[in-house]
């Protein structure tokens, strides 16, 4: 299984978002620091999750690093995040 697939598979377990868009935008990093040759180390992350409901902006990353942490010590690099109730999705 892929990272993505398995970064994936782990939010939708835990989160059960609404809407879950990741995106490898490792290509944009070829040659830079913590870039991987084989991809999937440089990750934009949009969940809009009911779970974040009530919950400040970083206390939602850090629910989601817990998520990732085994992702986040081995391949990934980096990771950003957008992390939004599905109300706050629709008015944005």
């Amino acid at each position: 299984m892929s990272v993505a697939e398995v970064m994936k598979k782990k939010i939708n377990e835990e989160l059960s978002p609404e809407k879950l868009v990741l995106e490898d935008e490792s290509y944009m990093h070829a040659g830079h620091a913590g870039a991987n040759p084989q991809g999937e180390s440089h990750f934009n992350l949009l969940i809009v999750s009911d779970k974040f409901e009530g919950v400040s902006r970083v206390q939602r990353q850090r629910m989601v690093y817990d998520i990732l942490a085994d992702e986040l010590k081995d391949r990934v690099h980096a990771l950003s995040l957008r992390t939004l109730t599905l109300k706050e999705y629709k008015s944005a």
